[in-house]
């Protein structure tokens, strides 16, 4: 199974919805931030960031497989290496990464991650699939492997969408 923990969705007052994930990657904090903070690192995993004004308030616009999602906005926090966030179109929201060093010592890094999004279930089960199998590219990115986006299938995805589904029971609820 994945060596990635699944992450979390908090729902306040019906939205917006808080994705979170902690995941404590085998890499040192300067690796993780060049991953998660500049477009070298980013298109590895995840998508092209271009632009990418490494400072708050610059530009950055992400471009996931073949052009076909594009969203654009600012960067709203920047505080390297340990911040980097994005705020983007409304229902991509705020995607957050806060980087520390790991608990395991060897030079590890902790990832928590935050997506602050609207949209329906459907959308939100879909993210968290989304970013759970991105996190796992993530892992295969920092230990030299990049993606081939190419060869990418659904499969993995659709898994991860499946076990999300089955456990959206279990996540906390929060009241008015």
């Amino acid at each position: 199974m994945s060596e990635i923990p699944r992450g979390r969705c908090e729902t306040h007052d019906g939205e917006p919805h808080l994705l979170r994930f902690a995941v404590e990657l085998s890499h040192p904090l300067p690796d993780v931030w060049d991953a998660v903070a500049t477009p070298e690192g980013l298109a590895g995993w995840l998508c092209a960031a271009d632009p990418l004004e490494p400072r708050l308030g610059g530009g950055v616009t992400l471009r996931w497989r073949g052009g076909d999602t594009v969203v654009s906005g600012r960067v709203t926090a920047w505080d390297p290496p340990y911040v980097a966030e994005y705020t983007v179109d409304p229902t991509h929201g705020r995607i957050r990464f806060h980087l520390e060093p790991g608990t395991s010592g060897g030079g590890s890094t902790v990832l928590r991650f935050t997506n602050e999004m609207r949209g329906s279930r459907e959308y939100r089960l879909d993210c968290l699939a989304g970013w759970h199998d991105h996190f796992e590219l993530l892992v295969g990115a920092l230990d030299g492997d990049r993606t081939d986006w190419g060869a990418w299938s659904s499969e993995r995805w659709e898994h991860l969408r499946a076990l999300y589904e089955r456990d959206e029971a279990r996540w906390p609820k929060w009241e008015p």
